[in-house]
């Protein structure tokens, strides 16, 4: 009998970035390649993506990383990305209607105050888990219509698809499957979490029409397709998994049971704690949504999502110049003891969780005569753990009133940000509970590979591998995280 093969080919699509990566069933790294794509901001607050140069990243990455790997021992492929960043195309033609519109463009802050205005919030809140704003596909779907030359023909045709990235990319990869899964629908505004099923209310309140074409939605491990022959892709490998980055990260880290709980530090930061079988409704800015259960099925979480985190450190490197790579920021902020008063809240697409404030702005406080590029680039990182902390507290009060309660002893760390030492320590310091943080940070990219492997039956629908583990655990009391803590509280409150 033939045997299959048994390493698995993830595809992890980011905001900034696309990456493949090759697996072994015991989460060891065979061959991976990574490629940036340009980021275009045509007016203050707005941010897009231009769809063809992603999915050509994507081909690039993914024909590198299967040759070095060999395609003859690649059994099945994997799909993460950024989860509300969408696209529009047309069925004929396979050509995005305009560029994607990415989850951190702010143009539809006025929209979304409009549709508040009207009282529709804890309505939309209770069927999709989420608040109205920009941060979603939902509302940029309507101003695309309202803003793009005959679209509504076009959609009214049936001729237009709607698709998060992974849709796009499968659209292409397989020529012409039109699908997605539960973690990616739940993000859209237009998914009604609980029913699982695409809204028709959801629609209507939008102005989004029934005939734009909305795609299958499917269990995270399952049947996608197979790839066609493109561009030193080879055509029948099967495409078996498919989740978004946060939910694709908290599988990868083995947390598929109610009260495990992950942090990832990427781009945004997303703190995401498993809660079973059912939702739990969100109170204090959380948002509601839809994960994994150990087979790849839906399940529900609770999500506290912050929009800038290693973002920031970006912006430090690429618009203010004062850092060369995102890698020596630590080094600089470590050669002062603290920031000296100086405080950085990086609102620059609005505030996420808990306050959701889209037309928030950053801003520096504190700054004197004293105050170096070393203080600042401190002030930085010790922001992205602020924000954290928020997030982190707003959910353990949550949990605190569930019966039974969720204790939250630890938090697991994943993402690239969470290679900086400083900041995890920072981190535990101001949550006062030990942070846990692997070797291996890439979850995201190894989520989607398990995933795949258990939808293509190659690999066991079982816990995580074995990873070395490091532990930071807080150095400073209660008292003075407080005082921390409500030091940046009168920060961000001066935004607003």
């Amino acid at each position: 009998m033939k045997r299959r093969p048994g390493l698995v080919l993830s595809i992890d699509q980011g905001t900034t970035g696309s990456r493949a990566i090759v697996f072994r069933r015991d989460g060891r790294i065979v061959s991976q390649a990574y490629r940036e794509f340009r980021q275009h901001y045509p007016r203050p607050g707005w941010v897009e993506h231009d769809p063809n140069e992603i999915l050509e990243s994507v081909r690039a990455v993914v024909r590198a990383a299967g040759s070095r790997a060999g395609w003859k021992n690649i059994g099945a492929i994997g799909i993460t990305n950024q989860r509300e960043t969408f696209v529009l195309w047309d069925v004929k033609t396979g050509r995005p209607v305009h560029r994607a519109i990415v989850w951190q463009c702010r143009r539809t802050a006025e929209f979304c105050a409009k549709l508040k205005a009207r009282g529709i919030e804890p309505e939309v809140r209770q069927r999709t888990g989420l608040v109205i704003d920009p941060y979603f596909s939902g509302t940029k779907i309507r101003w695309m219509l309202d803003h793009i030359p005959g679209l509504r023909r076009r959609v009214s045709s049936g001729r237009i698809l709607f698709g998060t990235i992974d849709s796009w990319l499968l659209w292409h990869l397989t020529g012409g499957i039109h699908a997605t899964d539960f973690t990616n629908a739940s993000r859209t505004l237009l998914f009604n979490i609980r029913a699982r099923r695409w809204d028709p209310a959801l629609l209507k309140y939008l102005g989004v029409p029934e005939t734009l074409r909305l795609p299958n939605v499917l269990n995270s491990a399952g049947d996608f397709g197979r790839t066609r022959k493109q561009s030193g892709i080879p055509a029948g490998i099967p495409v078996t998994g498919i989740c978004g980055d946060q939910q694709a990260a908290l599988f990868g880290r083995g947390a598929v049971t109610r009260g495990e709980i992950k942090n990832t530090y990427g781009t945004g930061c997303f703190l995401v704690l498993h809660t079973g079988a059912r939702p739990v409704p969100p109170k204090n800015g959380l948002l509601a949504t839809i994960a994994c259960d150990a087979r790849g099925g839906p399940a529900y979480a609770l999500e506290g999502a912050v929009f800038i985190a290693g973002a920031a450190i970006q912006w430090l490197r690429d618009e203010i110049k004062i850092i060369g790579s995102s890698a020596e920021s630590e080094k600089i902020a470590r050669s002062v003891p603290d920031s000296g008063g100086v405080q950085v809240v990086p609102a620059f697409t609005g505030l996420g969780a808990p306050y959701w404030r889209p037309n928030a702005r950053g801003a520096i406080f504190g700054l004197t005569r004293g105050s170096s590029r070393a203080h600042i680039v401190r002030a930085t990182l010790e922001s992205i753990a602020f924000q954290t902390a928020e997030v982190f507290e707003a959910m353990r009060s949550v949990c605190a009133g569930r019966t039974p309660p969720i204790h939250i002893r630890s938090l697991n760390v994943d993402g690239g940000a969470a290679r900086n030492d400083l900041l995890i320590q920072t981190q535990a310091d101001l949550l006062g509970i030990p942070i846990v943080r692997p070797d291996r940070v890439e979850s995201t990219a190894w989520g989607a590979a398990k995933l795949a492997g258990i939808g293509a039956g190659i690999w066991p629908a079982r816990g995580d591998t074995q990873v070395r583990r490091r532990t930071f655990r807080p150095k400073i009391s209660r008292k003075r995280a407080g005082e921390k803590m409500s030091l940046w509280r009168d920060c961000v409150q001066r935004l607003f």
